[in-house]
């Protein structure tokens, strides 16, 4: 697959990292750095503490209109001014995985508003879900979030909408790493 990331947390990359903190069970090694590498790596590099697998896939409980309207408004990520960034492993429940698509999503967007509470955070706020579930990784998804400094404040605020929703009832390992991108570093 040519859709394939690997996050690397150790101690290249080009993105600083400023906090590595479990918000819901188990968490990840403290690292210096974080790598995002186009591909599986098969074998972590040896200054490695992890390596989070993930790939892009289709949007999975958005209806057309919903995906109009993201793509309208959803910034390209690597934008010159968006230089912090939080990766957030999130795995959920196998309650959650034992309901059916058009359950998961009565609760993903009919009862918690996933889609339109993150519009209100659009363009300031960009990101990118990766699935790591089909792939046996430890984590469900990976989301990515881009942003300039003075956006700081609105995407805190963003998280704790989401983590106030139902659809977090079901969410039993968050971990949060918080990123500055560090232009000057080789990857």
């Amino acid at each position: 697959m040519g859709n394939q990331y690997s996050f690397v947390g150790g101690m290249q990359g080009r993105w600083r990292v400023q906090n590595v903190r479990p918000v819901l069970g188990t968490g990840l090694d403290p690292v210096e750095r974080l790598d995002i590498v186009a591909g599986a790596i098969a074998t972590p590099p040896p200054d490695s503490a992890w390596v989070l697998r993930s790939f892009a896939s289709n949007v999975r409980y958005a209806k057309r209109d919903e995906l109009d309207t993201l793509r309208a408004v959803q910034p390209d990520l690597n934008r010159a001014e968006a230089v912090s960034a939080v990766l957030i492993p999130i795995k959920k429940s196998a309650q959650w995985w034992d309901m059916a698509q058009d359950e998961r999503r009565a609760i993903f967007e009919e009862q918690s508003h996933h889609t339109a509470v993150g519009l209100e955070y659009l363009p300031g706020v960009a990101r990118r879900l990766l699935h790591c579930r089909d792939l046996g990784e430890p984590f469900d998804f990976l989301t990515w979030f881009e942003f300039a400094p003075e956006h700081t404040a609105a995407f805190d605020q963003l998280l704790v909408r989401m983590r106030a929703s139902k659809e977090w009832d079901y969410v039993e390992r968050e971990v949060e790493v918080r990123l500055e991108r560090d232009d000057a570093a080789q990857t």
